[in-house]
């Protein structure tokens, strides 16, 4: 099956002797579905006995030219020619027969992950990370080849009861490297899974087909579309301007997804780093702590988000982490609070989520506590989040250096803190060993890079603004907190500096801080 059926025909239909053949080869057996695009057939390829999907395609309603739609056909059967995948359904042969083309293809007996979501509603969080590492795959082998798939939704993927999945349909998808092939009047893809840079009418890139995913997963985790609205119009304003809550996904999985929503495709979450989160996730032993607050912020400023204010489509007290849990956590670190942020952290087993950050805004990692680039690192306590003195290698940060952020100019301003190790228990936390000052700058710089791309940072702001990650060192890490009934805080520190020098005026991120 390589479409979305809008209907499905009762196995106990099933005729047993031949519908028509097809090129004097393929027997139709029997119809499995219908789509956009035409209708699937369940077929045998008589000459090695074999069963096939054959999917007849008919001219699209208001397709004017039928020549790029032939054209379109071929591409296809190029398309799935050149890719090896497991997670890829392949394409066997391609004939015409009187006014119809038809391609026949590996036949997959399988729901496709929107019937599965019908069925059992929102899945658990590992099982939608399986899914989503092998899509993965699948795209990210179309994109060595150069291909972007354009409409990668539930209706496409095929997910077997093994867990085995099967991404179809790459009848639309672009190869990068072929002149563009347009059809007036039509809308290639699914609306509510276009990422926002093709709804402004920009090119589909790789990083757009990360975003369907997102927004594919998003569906699995969730049980809801994220952006479906009553209309086609309002589907697309919502793409373009809204972020959809997460109430159901956490820790890693929450991240992927919100990565690979973020809008601006140059800040989108790669598609290494979101395999990297998606393989932590599928681990149904994982600890998957929900969304927690930012320092003087809350949960739904920490969305990805390059537009407008986010759009709640849950209660606003949907999500978030109790908040006597958030109050255990803000422990001291040399004083410093240490609230836990957005992208749950954490190692697990000793491996960072994600490989080294690069990004054009990031400043010198810093190291603090003993030993540290930063030796004398302090915080009263208060719920002051700026400081009035730079931040560098030498330099001292003592309590009174944290000021209020609208009260006076500043050097710096905290904009996330998050914790190195995971959140399942403080005896856990307690007994996590140092991971390495690499390690540690890895994940601080994923980290602080991720967050300074959501909307956590104001829009307006981050164009004057680099960030800067702060590590604790080794002697840092193992330092025992002044109360004995307290863990050891192990926790990363992303800061706002000013890209060209000077100071800071004012608060640089959502919400009071």
């Amino acid at each position: 099956m390589t479409e979305n059926p809008e209907q499905q025909t009762d196995s106990s239909t099933r005729a047993h002797a031949p519908l028509r053949t097809v090129a004097g080869r393929y027997a139709l057996l029997e119809e499995l579905g219908r789509g956009g695009m035409g209708v699937v057939w369940r077929g045998e390829d008589t000459v090695i006995g074999r069963h096939v999907a054959v999917k007849e395609l008919r001219l699209p309603d208001g397709a004017e030219d039928a020549g790029v739609f032939s054209e379109r056909i071929l591409r296809e059967v190029r398309t799935g020619g050149r890719l090896n995948d497991p997670a890829v359904v392949t394409v066997f042969d391609v004939v015409a027969d009187g006014d119809a083309t038809f391609i026949v293809m590996e036949l997959v007996e399988a729901p496709t992950l929107s019937d599965l979501v019908d069925r059992r509603g929102p899945l658990p969080a590992h099982e939608v990370a399986r899914i989503g590492e092998q899509v993965l795959s699948a795209l990210e082998a179309a994109h060595r080849a150069g291909i972007v798939h354009r409409d990668v939704k539930p209706g496409n993927i095929m997910v077997a009861p093994n867990g085995r999945v099967k991404l179809t349909d790459f009848g639309i998808a672009q190869a990068v490297d072929d002149p563009r092939i347009t059809t007036s009047g039509m809308l290639v893809g699914s609306p509510a899974f276009m990422a926002p840079e093709r709804v402004a009418g920009q090119e589909a890139l790789a990083a757009s087909d990360l975003w369907s995913l997102g927004a594919t997963l998003y569906f699995a985790a969730e049980g809801a579309l994220p952006f479906q609205r009553s209309t086609t119009a309002a589907t697309l304003h919502a793409i373009m301007h809204e972020m959809p809550p997460l109430a159901r996904a956490h820790g890693p999985l929450a991240s992927a997804i919100m990565g690979m929503l973020t809008t601006a495709p140059e800040a989108r979450i790669p598609a290494g780093q979101a395999r990297g989160l998606l393989t932590a996730a599928a681990q149904p032993g994982v600890a998957q702590p929900g969304p927690q607050t930012p320092p003087g912020g809350d949960v739904g400023a920490t969305a990805v988000h390059h537009g407008g204010a986010p759009t709640q489509a849950t209660p606003s007290g949907a999500g978030r982490a109790p908040v006597s849990r958030i109050r255990r956590r803000l422990l001291t670190v040399g004083g410093a609070v240490a609230a836990v942020a957005l992208l749950v952290g954490g190692f697990f087993a000793g491996k960072p989520f994600w490989g080294p950050a690069t990004d054009d805004a990031m400043a010198e990692t810093l190291t603090y506590g003993r030993g540290g680039d930063i030796a004398n690192y302090e915080f009263d306590g208060s719920s002051y989040y700026c400081v009035n003195t730079p931040l560098a290698a030498g330099r001292a940060l003592a309590s009174s250096n944290w000021v209020d952020c609208e009260d006076e100019a500043h050097d710096a301003q905290l904009y996330d803190v998050s914790a190195a190790v995971p959140e399942s228990s403080d005896s856990d936390a307690a007994a996590a060993t140092y991971p390495g000052e690499q390690r540690l700058r890895t994940f601080a710089e994923a980290q602080c890079a991720a967050t300074f791309h959501t909307n956590r940072v104001r829009d307006d702001a981050r164009p004057n603004l680099r960030f800067l990650a702060l590590v604790p060192t080794e002697a840092e890490w193992d330092r025992r907190p002044s109360d004995d009934y307290a863990s050891p805080v192990r926790s990363v520190l992303c800061f706002l500096v000013p890209a060209e020098g000077g100071r800071l005026e004012g608060s640089a991120t959502r919400g009071v801080v």
